[in-house]
């Protein structure tokens, strides 16, 4: 095997490899990581960072379990990997879709597995069509997502995701999909005495829906907290709303639980928070803390007669060749095996309160909006103005200002524009979520002093 240091890995880095979201003036001086623990990520040379978001909100038992990898090498030199279309199974894949009955909300009780989130996504947007159909409604093909989504950046899945800077050069979008506001409760402006601003946020579905045609409606796709658009928490009564709408004009709800799935918001599933039952979920990233790739959907018993009853010329003709990989299913039963053990999604709730309440501590300093979170994910709204609640202009780039500093204190996490999003281990300490705080509360000191630009 090849020996590298900084100098030769990052050459043959830039020599080589296209990475995500990518463009070279953005990969000058990559990080290159070489091992993990806990929550401790080291990079070649030897420094270690806290991972401020769980690899990529995924690494939720944390990096180095032991267990897990020995899942894997268990299962690989028993049956690595055979085909899980029609006609064959395998146990891992039977036992990990019986567990999930028993973990997701009480309507979802069967599961299709993929490889991860963007694939997840395509599988409940064909399954919604496939519904329809076999409902003998076939015109309800349109979808339904929000402004700050993120469902992927597969075509379909990209034309859901409301971050419009995923668009411009892979345009033009697959029709018939659709974006209302999200409920962003920093911003959102609605409402009245009579209509609190979560309804009002929800009723736009309702006007989506009529401006568009009922019968030309499939599904609404929402994110329970919206995760790469800024860790934006719903107000309480939003999603119940979204229920009652979807419910009025028969369109399926489809939670995008793909970041907030498995713990990572204090519960295992992150509807059950407004106790909500969604038609279908999508999954990937927690399920097996990002050690290997899976994902999936789980859907409703409704759904899945459709999938059973259709004549055999009429089939759920959707398919990937690693469903139901042997390997990675045996991953995630030693995962969900590790959260039980150490009850992480009591600890995540825990945790993540006492995590909220110190990055509430930062809103003292003049330019931090608001921190806002649940469970173990978090953000702070960078501004320019509090009392106006306005943004810095994008040219200032603070967002990536703060992120470089708090690099330099050994904090690694991403931003939104000028929104830093947090999503540590379930795992991490009390003491480290101490860290991540004082790290960037400095961070942000060094970038804008006491107010305005340091």
């Amino acid at each position: 095997m090849t020996s590298y240091d900084l100098r030769s890995a990052t050459a043959a880095d830039q020599a080589h490899l296209i990475h995500p979201l990518h463009h070279p003036s953005g990969h000058a001086a990559p990080k290159i990581w070489v091992s993990g623990k806990g929550s401790v990520l080291t990079d070649i040379e030897g420094k270690d960072y806290i991972d401020g978001l769980s690899g990529l909100w995924n690494v939720n038992v944390g990096h180095g379990r032991r267990e897990l990898a020995e899942a894997a090498m268990k299962q690989m030199s028993t049956l690595a990997y055979c085909s899980s279309y029609t006609g064959a199974s395998n146990l891992p894949a039977i036992q990990l879709a019986e567990r999930l009955a028993k973990l997701t909300y009480p309507n979802i009780n069967h599961f299709f597995f993929t490889s991860g989130g963007g694939e997840s996504t395509e599988s409940a947007f064909k399954t919604a069509r496939f519904y329809w159909k076999a409902k003998g409604r076939p015109d309800k093909i349109k979808v339904i997502s929000r402004e700050y989504a993120y469902h992927g950046v597969t075509l379909a899945a990209m034309s859901a995701t409301g971050l419009k800077a995923y668009w411009p050069m892979f345009e033009p979008r697959v029709p018939n999909f659709l974006h209302i506001p999200s409920p962003y409760p920093y911003y959102f402006q609605g409402g009245d005495a009579n209509t609190p601003p979560g309804v009002a946020a929800a009723n736009l579905l309702e006007e989506a829906i009529l401006r568009e045609g009922p019968e030309t409606v499939g599904a609404f796709i929402a994110e329970p907290v919206q995760g790469a658009g800024g860790v934006i928490v719903p107000q309480p009564e939003y999603f119940p709303r979204i229920r009652q709408i979807c419910d009025k004009y028969d369109v399926l709800f489809i939670a995008d639980e793909v970041i907030t799935g498995f713990g990572r918001t204090g519960r295992w599933f992150a509807m059950d928070h407004w106790g909500v039952l969604p038609d279908m979920i999508s999954f990937a990233k927690g399920v097996t803390s990002g050690y290997v790739p899976l994902g999936g959907i789980g859907i409703s018993d409704e759904i899945n007669d459709a999938i059973q009853s259709v004549e055999p010329s009429r089939r759920w003709m959707h398919a990937y060749t690693y469903s139901g990989h042997p390997t990675t299913c045996a991953v995630a039963l030693a995962n969900l095996d590790v959260f039980e053990k150490e009850d992480l999604v009591t600890r995540a709730a825990e945790n993540g309160a006492y995590f909220l309440r110190l990055l509430k501590s930062l809103e003292s300093h003049p330019n931090v909006g608001e921190a806002r979170g649940l469970g173990m994910m978090a953000a702070l709204e960078i501004v320019e103005d509090k009392k106006a609640r306005k943004t810095f202009d994008r040219s200032r780039k603070v967002g990536e200002s703060i992120h470089a500093a708090a690099l330099e204190r050994g904090l690694f996490s991403r931003v939104r524009d000028d929104v830093y999003v947090l999503a540590p281990p379930l795992s991490t300490s009390r003491p480290e979520l101490d860290r991540i705080v004082n790290s960037l509360g400095e961070s942000i000191q060094s970038v804008l002093g006491n107010g305005g630009l340091g």
